[in-house]
């Protein structure tokens, strides 16, 4: 695991109070990659990975769900729409929590969502309340991982599923600037820390979850940030972010920062499901 200093919570509070917007703008409804097949469009792509991990998670009518940074709610909307699920969202931006509890009421799923603002790492829940804890893209901003596992852990019933994507440290601890790139990336994305694909499995297990199935994404899903970056440069975004907060602008400056770190190996980009074992 590679961690920086220069990280705050209020920092990564205050960058999804003032980011929303620009990842509405630049991006859509959904906070987090998408995984292409082909030459379709980007909310097409942000789709699947939703619906393909759903399908991991197995997500399914009356499934009740804990959406670990949910955004503006897109993946709890849409899961809540398509598969009548029930889904508790949690998110550390009170204005998140708002636009998603709007969002889903003029979905017309208000009845199967709630949105919260909580952090994840001081969240509590009742033990055994979710069939499925959902974290996409979530996890890189957290502190302390391992202890995050070993809540979620209880929170999630018998037969239960956990279902993450993450922006890993790729396994090349070797490659040249490696530590470097990936602090970099930390610093411009407000990570604490990112982690090996190994290491968050070596976590999962120690909370007492299975990790029962994984994917590499990295590929597929690299084309998401082109695609942001090309569309800062013709919308002129980056103006607006200037008026408003420097760390704004050094996120859109990031992007170049994490298309090469995709491209060299430093990162990688994917998901792990584990399950809780029944009697476990």
């Amino acid at each position: 695991m590679i961690a920086v200093d220069s990280v705050r919570k209020v920092s990564i509070r205050n960058h999804y109070q003032l980011g929303t917007l620009f990842y509405r703008l630049l991006w859509g409804p959904h906070i987090h990659h998408g995984i292409w097949e082909g030459n379709e469009s980007a909310y097409l792509a942000q789709c699947r990975l939703t619906d393909t991990l759903a399908d991991f998670a197995h997500v399914h009518q009356g499934s009740r769900m804990l959406d670990v940074g949910c955004g503006m709610g897109g993946s709890s909307i849409r899961l809540a729409k398509l598969r009548s699920c029930h889904a508790t969202g949690i998110t550390i931006s009170s204005l998140q929590s708002r636009w998603a509890s709007c969002s889903a009421f003029f979905t017309g799923v208000g009845s199967r969502t709630r949105f919260l603002t909580q952090d994840a790492e001081t969240a509590e829940f009742p033990p055994e309340s979710f069939d499925v804890i959902w974290s996409v893209e979530c996890t890189e901003h957290l502190f302390d991982k391992a202890s995050f596992f070993k809540r979620a852990s209880q929170w999630l019933k018998p037969g239960g599923r956990l279902a993450i994507v993450v922006w890993f440290e790729g396994a090349n601890p070797s490659l040249p600037n490696h530590r470097q790139r990936v602090e970099e990336v930390c610093q411009k994305f407000v990570c604490p820390s990112l982690a090996t694909r190994q290491e968050y499995a070596q976590w999962i297990t120690d909370a007492g979850l299975k990790v029962i199935d994984h994917v590499d994404w990295s590929e597929q899903a690299a084309r998401t940030w082109e695609i942001c970056k090309s569309r800062v440069s013709k919308s002129g975004v980056k103006y607006l972010a200037r008026i408003l907060d420097k760390e704004q602008v050094a996120f859109l400056d990031g992007f170049d920062t994490l298309i090469d770190a995709y491209r060299s190996g430093d990162m990688e980009y994917g998901a792990l499901i584990a399950e809780k074992p029944i009697g476990g």
